[in-house]
C-alpha cells in the first residue's frame, strides 16, 4: 500500500512537470543560467586555489649567507632554517652553482661572466626555501633574519600577498553569488509551483473534502520542484563541462600559460564535487521552493 502511494506521488510529480511545459521550461532556463554563473565562479575559485598551491610548492625565499661564513657555518644555517615552522624544503645553492645559473640566464652573452670562476667568484652561497603555507612567508622571513650568518633574504612578498588576497576575494564573491542565486532560484520555483497549484485548485479542494491530508497533496508538488532542480543541474553540468574543457584546452596551449608555468585543474578532478554541489542545490532549491509555495496555498 505504501509502495502504491509512493508511486502515485512520484508519478504525479513527473506528470506535473510535463503538464506545465511553459512554466517548467522557464524555470529550467533561469535555474540553468543561475547554476552556470555559479559554476563559473566555483571553477574559478578551484583554479585560484590550485594556482596558490602550485606557487606554495614552487615559491622560494632565497637566503644568502654572509661572505665570511665557513662551510660548516653555512651547513648549520641550512639545518636551522629547516627546523623553522612553515618551511617545506631547503635547497643549497653553492657559489659555483649560482655562477652557472647566471651563465644560463645570460645564454649567448655568458662570456661576460668569464673571469669570475674560482677565487674571483662574486656570487654568494644561498638556500632556496619553499613554504608549506604562503601566509607564513613574512613570519618565516622574520625568523630567518634572526639567524647567524644571514646576509640577505629575497622573496616575492607582493606576488604572494596578491595571490592570497585574490583567492580569498574569489571565495567571498562565490559565497555571496551562491546565496543570491539560491534565493532567486527558490523564488522562481515557488512561483512555478504556484501556477500549477492555481491551475489545479479545484482538484486540490476536492481532495481536501474527501479527506486527503496536506502532506499527501503537497508531495507531488515537492517532487515536481525536485525534478526541475535535477534536470537543471544535469543540463548545467553538461554545459559547464563542455565550455570549460574547450577553454582549458585553448589556455593550456597558449604562450601565456607556458610562460607563467602554471596548470589548470582538470574538470574530471572537480567532477565529483561539482555534481554533488549541483545536485544538492537543485534538489534542495526545488524542494524548498515547493514547500514555501504549498504552505501558503494550503495554509499550513
Amino acid at each position: 500500500m505504501k509502495y502504491n502511494i509512493l508511486g502515485y506521488l512520484i508519478g504525479e510529480g513527473f506528470s506535473n512537470v510535463f503538464k506545465n511545459k511553459k512554466s517548467t521550461g522557464a524555470s529550467l532556463m533561469i535555474m540553468c543560467a543561475t547554476m552556470i554563473i555559479f559554476g563559473v565562479f566555483l571553477i574559478l575559485s578551484e583554479n585560484i586555489n590550485h594556482f596558490v598551491q602550485e606557487v606554495e610548492e614552487a615559491q622560494g625565499i632565497q637566503v644568502f649567507a654572509t661572505d665570511e661564513a665557513t662551510d660548516e657555518q653555512i651547513k648549520q644555517l641550512g639545518e636551522e632554517i629547516s627546523k623553522i615552522n612553515g618551511v617545506n624544503t631547503t635547497e643549497y645553492i653553492s657559489k659555483e652553482e649560482a655562477l652557472n645559473q647566471m651563465k644560463e640566464r645570460f645564454a649567448e652573452n655568458e662570456d661576460l661572466l668569464d673571469g669570475y670562476d674560482g677565487e674571483n667568484n662574486i656570487f654568494t652561497a644561498s638556500y632556496v626555501v619553499t613554504l608549506t603555507d604562503l601566509t607564513l612567508s613574512q613570519q618565516v622571513q622574520d625568523e630567518i633574519s634572526g639567524l647567524a650568518n644571514v646576509k640577505k633574504i629575497t622573496s616575492s612578498n607582493e606576488t604572494v600577498s596578491t595571490l592570497i588576497d585574490l583567492a580569498n576575494g574569489i571565495k567571498i564573491v562565490t559565497g555571496v553569488i551562491l546565496a543570491l542565486l539560491i534565493i532567486i532560484s527558490i523564488f522562481i520555483i515557488a512561483n512555478t509551483i504556484k501556477l500549477t497549484v492555481h491551475a489545479r485548485r479545484k482538484e486540490i479542494s476536492i481532495m481536501k473534502y474527501v479527506g486527503a491530508t496536506n502532506g499527501f497533496i503537497r508531495w507531488p508538488f515537492i517532487v515536481e520542484g525536485m525534478i526541475i532542480g535535477i534536470i537543471a543541474s544535469a543540463i548545467s553540468i553538461l554545459i559547464v563541462a563542455v565550455a570549460y574543457n574547450f577553454i582549458a584546452e585553448q589556455m593550456v596551449n597558449s604562450q601565456f600559460m607556458r610562460t607563467v608555468g602554471v596548470s589548470l585543474v582538470g574538470f574530471s578532478d572537480m567532477f565529483s564535487s561539482i555534481i554533488f554541489i549541483y545536485m544538492l542545490l537543485g534538489i534542495g532549491i526545488g524542494a524548498i521552493g515547493s514547500i514555501i509555495s504549498m504552505r501558503k496555498y494550503l495554509k499550513v
